[in-house]
């Protein structure tokens, strides 16, 4: 008796696979075009993506790479840094690849070199300015580029007297490179500057406290008397 039910319910089992196979193939005949779509589809968008990426990604890449290069070859073989300007401002300001990120850097760099220099206020402002917005759209990687380009645009707010926004690049130089032993001092020093010429001497304080406790070796490096500056400020920190 026993062996009949199991058959039975081997033969029901199987009819019941049957039965969903069958099942599956008439929902695939009922909705074969719909899934024929779908397929065509993802297809289609991945024919597009390649498309992009061989056709139009990589030849744009190539060619930023190309003019890159062509610019630092005009300022560092030839000397000729108006020209290298303008292709470094063309290639950050027409490219959205990395490439755009290093002109917009060399370019800012350039502009500042050209303001310190300027003996037209106006004209030197007006560079500081042009820097500071290719800085503004630099990406913030790297230990070592990153940190650069955000020391650099608060460079630029000091000489513009943008006091605030200055304080905020620093700060965010500081923060990403803090496990840099060489940079971090040199931008926290700045930031004391900054906090003593808008009187936060409160803050300043700070700042100089952290340079002594975190980077003893700063005052050597830069050749400055941490604890001098750092008595000053409490000094006037505590006549506020």
């Amino acid at each position: 008796m026993a062996k009949k039910v199991k058959g039975e319910t081997a033969r029901t089992t199987l009819e019941g696979v049957n039965d969903s196979l069958t099942s599956l193939e008439q929902k695939f005949e009922k909705n074969k075009k719909y899934i024929y779509w779908a397929l065509g589809i993802i297809c289609a968008v991945a024919l597009a993506i390649l498309a992009y990426v061989y056709l139009i990604m990589k030849p744009a890449k190539e060619n930023d790479r190309i003019a890159t290069s062509k610019a630092d070859m005009a300022l560092f073989d030839q000397g000729k840094s108006e020209e290298a300007l303008k292709q470094y401002q063309s290639i950050a300001n027409n490219s959205s690849y990395a490439s755009a990120d290093r002109a917009a850097h060399m370019a800012a760099i350039l502009l500042y070199q050209d303001a310190l220099k300027q003996t037209d206020a106006k004209k030197a402002n007006q560079n500081y300015q042009k820097a500071a917005s290719l800085l503004e759209r630099c990406s913030a990687d790297g230990n070592l580029i990153g940190p650069a380009a955000k020391s650099l645009l608060g460079d630029c707010y000091v000489n513009l007297k943008q006091y605030d926004k200055a304080l905020g690049a620093f700060d965010e130089a500081i923060k990403i490179s803090k496990d840099n032993k060489e940079y971090a001092p040199e931008f926290i020093l700045k930031k004391a500057r900054v906090l003593h010429a808008t009187k936060n001497y409160k803050g300043e304080a700070e700042a100089y406290q952290l340079l002594k406790d975190e980077y003893p070796q700063a005052g050597q490096m830069f050749n400055v008397n941490i604890d001098k500056y750092l008595e000053r400020a409490k000094a006037l920190a505590g006549q506020e």
